[in-house]
């Protein structure tokens, strides 16, 4: 079947023409032109600002105008992340995308359901001319997945919607009502380099999982930097280890999935042998949650050279202390994570060195507690560290007027009352709160699944509910 023949066919239809036009973060030139052209092809009023933001106006429909206004939000890039086997340019292509039973996915990197999905939708809102709704404000920001900039240049006054309604959520029977903030930590440091002295040795670990390092930190999804990091703990006793390059996971928002470190050492067969047995040890750990996991402890070559011994153990110690995953859950609502942090991406080249974490939390003396841990063991051994990109969390306001409606319609409509949580991942209604404080915010959306991977999928089923229960909730809009 064809994704045009799929319901609901005018969302399908847009996604399908979003995800024909590349839209990396920070390279989302050509989305930002290609939805400027679809609001002004539709007679919208249509800006974009400074920094790239959309943002398309579309008066209310006929008895609706007293009706309090109402701001549809998404974000216009993508995590572009593929599979190592798949020869793809995010940014030049378009994705290529193929039904798998009641899922629509991509073949070997991200969908970009994420928030290409809502994207799609808003579209569909915009272009329709017999769903009822108030006053409508599109609000498509720019670079969501690396750095939130599109929300942090976002001005006081540009928009004038009383209700915001985020449309990146990815769970279909949740309301979300706050989130997590986050910083970036970045880890730094320049070693002198040498020819190495021992053998060479490549250490490689890949099918691990991934995912989003907000959503799914708590799932006990393998690190592989941080299995990398085990791995060549192993040879710091008595094997003179020498660095010569690591290269572990990607972005900073996503799980690290892949990543392959070459070392020199005293014995090659025997700390092969030793590695050996650690590898049959994490393999029986992460069985059941990483069935895909493959680790490779091989002999090698390389003519680069290798940081020396002592900066080698340093480097190592640091990836083995580093906190990974989930730092502290919440007192106050059940099932959330506060902190956590995730060692997304290790490059050591040529004796330079980067660590990128992610670390997040919805309190911001939690999230620079957890960031300060991490400060406090690069500091110990040497190293440079820089917080940068910091943005705040939401807020939860569970007894607001949108989030009482929203509740009466699900459970009416669909016999089951909605999950209203907070989420631990970096929306923009935090950021965009901080200049509209009289906004209410909400978040909702389709079921997504293996956000920020390869694995990446979006439910239709799921699509036609999350379209049914949008146009409900613009139809029953109160009064100003």
């Amino acid at each position: 079947m064809a994704l045009s023949n799929i319901e609901p066919q005018i969302i399908w239809k847009n996604f399908s023409k979003l995800n024909a036009v590349p839209r990396p973060s920070k390279k989302e030139e050509k989305v930002i032109a290609f939805i400027k052209g679809f609001g002004e092809d539709l007679g919208l009023e249509t800006t974009v600002d400074e920094v790239g933001n959309v943002i398309i106006k579309k008066p209310a429909t006929a008895g609706m105008e007293n009706k309090k206004s109402i701001v549809l939000q998404s974000h216009l890039d993508m995590v572009c992340q593929k599979n190592n086997d798949v020869n793809f340019d995010f940014e030049t292509e378009g994705i290529k995308m193929e039904i798998d039973g009641d899922w629509v996915k991509a073949k070997g990197t991200t969908l970009g359901a994420d928030n290409g999905l809502g994207v799609a939708t808003i579209m569909s809102i915009l272009e329709s001319s017999d769903i009822p709704h108030p006053a409508l404000e599109a609000l498509l920001t720019i670079d969501e997945e690396t750095g939130m900039t599109g929300a942090i240049g976002l001005k006081p006054g540009q928009l004038t919607g009383e209700i915001l309604l985020n449309l990146d959520t990815e769970e279909d029977d949740e309301i979300d009502i706050g989130c997590a903030g986050g910083v970036d930590v970045t880890i730094t440091q320049n070693y002198a380099v040498e020819a190495p002295k021992g053998q060479v040795v490549r250490i490689e670990v890949k099918g691990l999982q991934g995912g989003h390092s907000g959503m799914d930190i708590h799932k006990g999804f393998g690190n592989a930097n941080i299995i990398l990091g085990r791995l060549l703990y192993t040879g710091l006793a008595k094997q003179n280890l020498e660095v010569i390059s690591i290269d572990g996971g990607g972005l900073r928002n996503a799980i690290p999935r892949e990543g392959v470190a070459i070392i020199a050492v005293r014995n090659a067969h025997e700390f092969i042998a030793e590695a050996t047995n650690l590898k049959k040890e994490i393999l029986e750990e992460f069985a059941s949650v990483e069935p895909g996991l493959q680790i490779n402890i091989e002999n090698s070559t390389s003519s680069d050279k290798a940081i020396s011994e002592a900066d080698s153990k340093k480097v190592i110690l640091t990836l083995k202390a580093l906190h990974n995953g989930v730092y502290r859950m919440s007192p106050d609502v059940a099932n959330l994570v506060e902190a956590s942090n995730n060692v997304a991406r290790v490059e050591l080249k040529g004796g330079e060195l980067k660590i990128l974490n992610l670390t997040r939390s919805s309190v911001d003396s939690s999230k620079y507690s957890t960031a300060e841990q991490l400060k406090s063991v690069a500091e110990l051994a040497g190293m440079n560290i820089v917080f940068s990109g910091s943005y705040p969390g939401w807020k939860p306001k569970p007894g607001s007027e949108i989030v009482q409606i929203m509740e009466k319609i699900y459970t009416e409509k669909f016999n089951e009352k909605p999950h209203v949580v907070a989420c631990h991942a970096g929306l923009e209604c935090g950021i965009i709160g901080a200049n509209y404080p009289e906004m209410e915010m909400v978040s909702f959306g389709p079921t997504i699944r293996g956000a920020h991977s390869p694995d990446e999928k979006a439910n239709i089923p799921s699509t036609q509910k999350f379209w049914s229960f949008l146009k409900d909730i613009l139809a029953n809009i109160p009064q100003k």
